[in-house]
């Protein structure tokens, strides 16, 4: 279980597959999950197994969850803001359009 070392100063609220869940303006998502107790970010495109964050530096790709209905996005990598609908990324991620 992971724990804030402090805590929360400028507190948000996001949301995570329909769960109300404060957090830390400007943290990660990665770290706000793991704050709140979750664990399983996507799930496996080979096998559905839950997979979560590893490396914390946006190397691996197993954090990755949807935000705002768009998949494929390294939750280490993106900053939390008020009202972000997060959900867990399901299977491969889609190629974004650059269109």
């Amino acid at each position: 279980m992971f724990k804030r070392a402090t805590g929360i100063r400028t507190p948000v609220v996001i949301t995570f597959e329909s769960q109300s869940i404060e957090a830390e303006a400007g943290e990660t998502i990665a770290a706000a999950l793991l704050a709140a107790g979750v664990s399983a970010f996507r799930t496996s495109a080979e096998d559905g197994n839950h997979r979560g964050p590893y490396c914390m530096i946006g190397n691996c790709f197993d954090c990755m969850v949807q935000i705002k209905g768009v998949g494929g996005r390294q939750a280490c990598r993106e900053r939390v803001q008020a009202g972000l609908q997060i959900n867990r990324h399901q299977g491969l991620p889609e190629p974004e359009d650059d269109a």
